[in-house]
């Protein structure tokens, strides 16, 4: 087939939707109808004379032949992707948590600004893995418990101190002095860090303290809230604490000690000679050094 005369508009809603195994994600991320996604697909799938897609009750899969084609597409799409971004370079990403957006980054994001005043900057909100070129990802903070993909670079931020914290009357009522306290205390969780309690525990040399959650939340931000709001303890970094502390709406009873994860800046490989993304990291590397407690 000419080059001219492919149907990349299909070809594209083929890749999108055997990626996400949906034709209604597919939709959204296209920004088109579920039916114009379905039409192109059985467009394709005419031209061929064979099945791309497996139809099942509650999703789709590509069938064998419909794989090997969608994993072509995707380093295709990606590679236009990355001729289009060193042609016409868009604004910065900085993809983070919430809750780092919200405890550290917003905080302190006008002195970048002040300093940067030409440096556009958006700001993207996601925790895990993370696909800098289909995102249109710069730079994110992202914590060692994910892997960066290979088209980043990772380099160490800081270690990630970690300690519980509630509301300073509820730090009195129970008379908090050592970790053997928390059997009176109402633990609570966070489901983006089951094991947050256990990995402090082991980090203090108290690994038998058995401690189980009675509440857990979905996000570090809401754990926080509600160990301020006086509803138990909270395990947390003291990164996404420390104004909270400051202002008195928390304490740490026992204190803070390094966990076993770190944080990490990913910088997007394809955009490592930029000018204004080399002054973003070092602004990031700079504040996340003074956050970070003496040894």
């Amino acid at each position: 087939m000419p080059l001219s005369r492919l149907p990349l508009n299909a070809l594209r809603a083929f890749e999108v939707t055997a990626r996400l195994g949906s034709m209604s994600a597919a939709a959204a991320e296209l920004g088109v109808t579920h039916g114009a996604v379905s039409r192109h697909i059985k467009a394709l799938e005419a031209q061929f004379g064979l099945p791309l897609l497996e139809r099942q009750p509650r999703a789709v899969a590509p069938t064998q032949e419909g794989a090997q084609l969608a994993a072509s597409l995707a380093e295709a799409f990606d590679q236009i992707h990355l001729a289009v971004s060193r042609v016409q370079p868009g604004p910065l990403t900085l993809s983070c948590s919430a809750t780092i957006m919200m405890y550290w980054l917003i905080p302190r994001l006008e002195t970048f600004k002040q300093a940067n005043p030409a440096i556009e900057l958006r700001l993207n909100i996601s925790y895990g893995e993370v696909d800098f070129i289909r995102d249109e990802i710069s730079v994110a903070i992202r914590n060692s418990m994910y892997r960066p993909p290979a088209t980043a670079r990772a380099r160490r931020l800081i270690t990630e101190e970690i300690g519980p914290v509630c509301h300073p009357d509820y730090a009195a009522r129970l008379d908090l002095r050592s970790p053997t306290d928390l059997e009176r205390a109402r633990i609570l969780a966070t489901a983006t860090r089951p094991n947050a309690w256990s990995e402090w525990a082991a980090a203090i040399g108290w690994r038998d303290l058995g401690i189980v959650p009675h509440e857990s939340y979905g996000h570090f931000y809401l754990v926080i809230q509600a160990a301020a709001c006086g509803l138990g303890l909270a395990l947390a970094p003291r990164l996404l604490v420390e104004s909270e502390i400051r202002s008195g709406h928390l304490v740490a009873p026992f204190g803070f000690t390094p966990g076993p994860h770190r944080l990490e800046l990913w910088i997007a490989e394809h955009l490592q000679s930029r000018h204004d993304l080399k002054c973003l990291v070092r602004w990031l590397e700079e504040e996340m050094k003074r956050s970070e407690l003496p040894a």
